[in-house]
This record gives structure tokens, sequence and C-alpha cells, in this order.
């Protein structure tokens, strides 16, 4: 039961999410729908060095992840990338992180739901019929919207317990691969050209955003019981984690299938492969689970990001509207879970690749070169601090993000300039105001 604030305050978030399950939240995070498909991609671009190349861009992702820990550990306060931003370079860049991040969020929700309309339909045909497909996702949506608004901690449990199941599904897909290949071995590697430099760019462009959305996790820091001593924990085991996976996935993968690039559904062919049919119905559930998990974790951390910028006055002041009992941003909550359930109608909108492109590396290499700047700022806050001065991880981090970002075509992103423009508009409004005093 949570206990009643004073009467003449108002209510606050209560902190009620511990070390672990800040990792289960980074993992949900991460871990979504691309894994169920990636590995045929990379394997298309790379053949047998794919599995090299998944540990490599975990390594890459692992400097990205360093800087965000030491940003991170300077604060307690609900925001995220957000929050990180605008104490660094001011307000206008907090504002257009704020809105890239509510809509990358958006459409990679309305996409999962998506997909798991799709699955769904692996055993009951019907959900992808017009009316029932509208009746699924209100369902889901709202029922996930409901455990949220009722408190963090059902939120958490949500979120703890998906991993869990995701985990199980997909670690016993690399241990039947595994001992599948202990016995048969590796077969010869196919003959083909040797890929080109472009082909190794776009394969680590492709792993690089599936290591990536542990961002989101960063937004409830409000309600988190020590934020500043456990965010380095919770991301640097939730990279650990996720690249074990990702790795061995992509070994068996490219071990155990015939044409892993031409395979629609890998990770099920591979369990079809070394289970039978009960694997592979084992992994649709697996996918089931994994974008249940995904979207309960955003529906968790997202609203927080509203939150934030309410509270810092850069958002309508009821998106920091606090529940008196359940202590939660309800309406943040409801407005986000509104925005999925409008985004997830329209199917074909949810796939701007270029947009989560340039949205996610502009504000890794931002957060990258927040470390030099918060360091000056306040050069005691942070719990956790990056090996080297602070200067020669954020530096390779920037050149990562630059040389990624030189192999994305943003001719065709129109949703990206409106954003900026709307993220301009909205600091033009509030620019002039004074912005509420919050403690990071």
């Amino acid at each position: 039961m949570i206990d009643e604030p004073p009467r003449n305050s108002p209510p606050q978030l209560v902190r009620a999410i511990g070390r672990w399950s800040m990792v289960a939240l980074a993992i949900n995070s991460i871990i979504g729908s691309g894994i169920f498909g990636l590995p045929s991609a990379v394997a298309g671009l790379v053949g047998r060095a794919s599995p090299l190349l998944v540990l490599i861009a975990g390594a890459a992702m692992g400097v990205i992840i360093a800087c965000y820990a030491e940003v991170a550990s300077q604060f307690t306060a609900t925001g995220g990338t957000y929050l990180y931003l605008q104490r660094a370079f001011g307000r206008l860049i907090g504002i257009q992180v704020g809105w890239m991040s509510l809509l990358v969020r958006l459409t990679a929700c309305a996409a999962s739901v998506d997909l798991l309309v799709a699955y769904l339909g692996e055993f009951w045909p019907g959900a992808t019929e017009p009316v029932a497909r509208v009746v699924v996702i209100s369902a889901f949506i709202g029922g996930l919207a409901v455990v949220n608004y009722r408190g963090v901690g059902g939120g958490t449990l949500m979120s703890n317990a998906t991993v869990v199941a995701k985990l199980l599904a997909l670690g016993a897909v690399c241990a039947a691969g595994v001992a599948w290949l202990s016995v048969y071995g590796l077969p010869a590697a196919p003959p083909g050209p040797t890929p080109q430099a472009s082909a190794w760019r776009q394969a680590l462009l492709l792993l690089f955003f599936a290591y990536g959305g542990y961002e989101a996790a960063l937004n409830p820091m409000g309600e988190a019981r020590n934020p500043r001593r456990d965010v380095a924990f919770a991301l640097l085991g939730a990279l650990l984690i996720v690249t074990v996976l990702y790795s061995t996935l992509q070994l068996v993968v490219v071990g155990v299938l015939p044409d892993p690039a031409h395979s629609e559904r890998p990770l099920a062919d591979v369990a079809r492969t070394v289970m039978g049919r009960s694997g592979a119905m084992l992994i649709s559930v697996g996918a089931l689970i994994s974008v249940y998990g995904y979207v309960s974790a955003n529906l968790l951390n997202m609203p927080r990001g509203l939150f934030a910028l309410a509270e810092r006055g850069d958002f309508p002041r009821a998106f920091a509207a606090v529940h008196p009992r359940w202590r939660t941003p309800y309406v943040s909550i409801a407005v986000f879970a509104a925005l999925v359930w409008i985004f997830s109608q329209f199917g074909g909108f949810t796939s701007n690749v270029t947009l989560a492109a340039f949205a996610r590396l502009f504000y890794y290499g931002a957060v990258c070169l927040a470390v030099p700047v918060l360091r000056r700022r306040q050069p005691d806050a942070a719990v956790f601090r990056i090996p080297g001065g602070g200067l020669v991880l954020p530096v390779v981090g920037v050149l990562l993000c630059a040389v990624l970002l030189s192999g994305v075509d943003f001719s065709k992103s129109l949703i990206l300039l409106a954003t900026i423009g709307v993220a301009l508009l909205n600091w033009g409004l509030v620019r002039k105001r004074g912005a509420p005093v919050v403690v990071p």
C-alpha cells in the first residue's frame, strides 16, 4: 500500500524500481521484435563473419553506454536523455531530443503492436481481420496502460516477468543450437565475394540499433531507489547479457541454416531444425512475449519522458500531474497509450528507419559530448566515471556516430523535418518563460 503524501503537498512519484528491475527495464527496452529477423539481414550483408561483427557492435555500443552511465550517474530525477542534454547544452537541445525520443518510441511501439497481431495470427488466424485487429490492439494497449496507471510497481513486475520469459525462450534456442553445432559442426563457408566496406557499415548500423533502446529505460529514474549508484550496473549488465545472447543466436543461425540470408524467420527456422515443430512454436510464443515486454517497458518508460518535459516547463503542465493515490504520471500514461493506439492503426507509417537512425545517433553522440561538459559543470556529481580522463571514450563515441550517420539517407524523411520544426516551435513558445527549478 502506498503511503499518502501530506495534505498540504502535491503527490509525488514513488521510488520503487530496484537495481535488477532497472536491468530488466533496459533489456526489455533493447530486445523487441528485431532480433527475430535481424540475423538474416546481417548474414546477408557480411556472411559467416556476422557473429564476429555482432560482438564488435556490442563493444562499440559499450563505448556509448559507458558515456551514458557516467552522465546518468549524476542525476536522480525523471527525464533520461532529455534531462542530461538540457543540463549540458540548454533548453533547445533538450526539447529537440524530447520530441525525437517521443516519435521514435511511438513508431517503434506501433510497429511492435502490428507485429504482435501478426504473430498472434499464427495461433488465431482471425486476429488479423480488421475488426478483430482493432479489438486485440485496444485490449493489449489498454491492459498495459491500466497496469502502469495503477502504480510503477505493477509496471515493473510486468517488465521483470516478460524479461525472464523472453530470455528463457531465446536461451533455449541458443542452447539447442549450440548442442546441435557441437555434434554436426559448422558447415563449410559458401563461396562468394568479400563483402564491401559499405556492407560492413550497413550491417553495423543495423546492429547498432538492435543494441539500442536502453536510453528509454533511463526515463523513470525519478522512481528508482538509488539511480546514481545503480544506473551503471543496469546499463552495463544489460549490454553484457544482450551481447552474449545476440552473438550466440547469430552463430547458431549461420551455422545451422544452409541459406540464412534468405530466411524470413531465421530463429523459427533454427528452432524447427534443432528442436522440431515444438521449437518453432516456442519461438512464436517467444516473439509474442518479447513484443509484449517491449511495449510494456515503453509504456512505463516514455510517459516519464513526457512528465519530465512538463515538469521543467517545456510541455503543458497537465503532463506533470501525479495521481494522488497511485503516484503515477497518469495523464502522460493515458496520452502516450492513446497515441500508440492511433499510430498502430497505420502500420506503414511505423517503419521510418531514417528517423530512428538520425534521432538515436544524434543523441548518442550528444551524450558522449556531454561527458566533458558535465565534468566541468558539476565535477563531483558522477558516481561512475569512465577511464581516460573523460575524453577518450567520448571522442571514440562521437566518431562512431559520425561514421554511421554518413551512411544514412535523409532525402525522404519528411517526418524528421516536421519533428525538428515542431520542436523548434515548442522551444520558441517556452524559451522566454522561466523554467521551474527542479533538482537534477
